[in-house]
């Protein structure tokens, strides 16, 4: 298990105790649990690969895609 080391103001660290204190959890893991909540509860990012698949099932078959080396060309000349 890794550690860290912050440095926090000192009305944080008084909050942080007394939540400790309330969930019967020592600082430490009061702090752990503070950060678990904080970091599951983030939305996780889509691969770009995965979006590109989503776009690509949106596609209807068979139907003929623009070359974007094509779409660049044209643009350029504009």
């Amino acid at each position: 298990m890794g550690e860290m080391n912050i440095r926090i103001e000192d009305e944080l660290r008084t909050r942080i105790e007394d939540l400790a204190r309330n969930n019967d959890r020592s600082m430490e893991e009061e702090i752990a649990y503070l950060l678990r909540q904080a970091v599951d509860g983030q939305p996780k990012r889509e691969s770009f690969a995965d979006i590109a698949r989503k776009i690509a099932a949106m596609t209807p078959k068979g139907v003929e895609q623009t070359s974007s080396l094509e779409m660049l060309r044209e643009d350029r000349d504009r």
